[in-house]
């Protein structure tokens, strides 16, 4: 990958796998050309709790993407989420006094909305415009050369614990890789799962991981909303396991043979072979008592998802519909469920907009590490990030500050 500006590979440090995605981007063309998965146990809830697996993790995958893609890489996007991810909105004026705004201008209403409280052990990662009001004049995205009298700024600021951060960029050095930007999980998703015209006219999107599920909501393309729920595709494998009484392992195989969430969806004598612990012998049970048991945690998942929207006075503001990626979304019928809870179409997103070897990264799983490649196309690695220095969290938030500057 050295002096090769072409090849970009984003690395979904997630907490059930990590994932590395290799592609070339040639002729605006973005082509997939490796692939490297290894499981992960070195984080809970989308936290590093564990250094020393989390590297080797990284490494395991990192070496299987470079095997198929036939390169040495050296460098990678990485993704940030987990239950430290908050996300709050802001406000800010300034005055104008009757002449044209100017890209300065417009930089420093944005530090006068994020000019807010933030706890010793946060930083501020990103800062998203969301509109800008001039005058009386709202809904402006691009307010440069506009005459006004008073600017006005609504942003979202997405936080982050600064000891997570530090972590990831940390497992990445002691991988031997170098962290050109760090990037929101869902944000990445996003690039690779939803079409423009979701973007604009507005829709939700959640991403179910292993250990967390992120809720992004995103209008008049840009990000307008983050949730981070800490439930995922793990408290569906430990449902199964307790309520079969069968170890985790083979909890997560029959979760992935045989999972379904809808109860009716079962064929009248179905059954499924159940490994017992301790050396026991197997037993057959019933394959609508998996629908059982599954069913209220999916349907809870949702639920909380929609609390958190509605609660917030957003009930109405993903009319282009509910999209669902992550690994964890493969269960048979939960595009119904999630339908029966928020009322509104659901598809699962699959990542898109891209060429080469699609037909293996067409699954929802890939959607962050194909987002992360999709984000490094379209932002040139000029920062690298170092754990030597002590600057890390500082150098990512000045490279977060860069990026929303480029898209107003």
């Amino acid at each position: 990958m050295q002096g090769n500006e072409k090849i970009i590979v984003g690395l979904d440090i997630g907490t059930t796998k990590v994932c590395a995605v290799v592609g070339e981007y040639l002729d605006d063309e973005i082509n997939i050309i490796g692939v490297g998965t290894h499981p992960s146990t070195g984080l809970r809830k989308g936290t590093v709790v564990n250094i020393e697996s989390t590297v080797d993790s990284i490494k395991k995958a990192v070496e299987e993407a470079e095997l198929m893609a036939g390169c040495d890489i050296s460098s990678v996007y990485v993704g940030i989420a987990g239950n430290h991810i908050k996300g709050f909105n802001s406000h800010g004026i300034i005055a104008i006094k009757g002449r044209e705004i100017s890209e300065q201008d417009v930089e420093r209403v944005i530090d006068a909305a994020k000019a807010v409280a933030i706890p010793t052990d946060r930083e501020i990662l990103h800062v998203i415009p969301q509109e800008f009001i001039v005058d009386d004049m709202e809904s402006i995205q691009n307010p440069v050369g506009m005459t006004a009298i008073r600017l006005e700024a609504k942003i979202h600021i997405v936080t982050g614990a600064v000891s997570s951060a530090r972590n990831i960029v940390k497992c990445c050095n002691k991988a031997g890789l170098e962290v050109c930007d760090i990037a929101l999980e869902s944000l990445a998703s996003g690039e690779a799962v939803l079409t423009d015209e979701e973007k604009e006219l507005g829709c939700a999107l959640a991403d179910i991981g292993g250990g967390t599920t992120d809720l992004a909501l995103f209008k008049d393309n840009n990000i307008k909303y983050i949730y981070e729920l800490t439930l995922g595709g793990h408290n569906l494998t430990n449902d199964i396991s307790v309520g079969l009484r069968t170890p985790l392992p083979e909890a997560e195989k029959i979760k992935i043979n045989h999972g379904t969430c809808v109860p009716q969806n079962v064929k009248p004598g179905e059954t499924i072979e159940v490994p017992a612990v301790g050396g026991r012998e197997p037993k057959k049970l019933s394959k609508g008592i998996l629908a059982e048991i599954l069913e209220p945690r999916v349907e809870e998942i949702f639920s909380l998802l929609k609390q958190e929207l509605f609660s917030n006075g957003l009930e109405n503001s993903f009319p282009a519909g509910f999209i669902i990626s992550g690994g964890s979304v493969m269960l048979d019928g939960i595009t119904q469920v999630a339908e029966s809870v928020f009322n509104v179409p659901v598809r699962i997103g699959e990542p898109d907009k891209i060429g080469g070897l699609k037909d293996i990264v067409k699954n929802p799983a890939y959607a962050t590490g194909v987002g992360l490649v999709i984000y490094g196309s379209q932002n040139a690695c000029r920062l690298d990030f170092k754990d030597t220095d002590g600057n890390v969290v500082n150098n990512i938030v000045n490279r977060m500050k860069q990026w929303f500057k480029d898209i107003i």
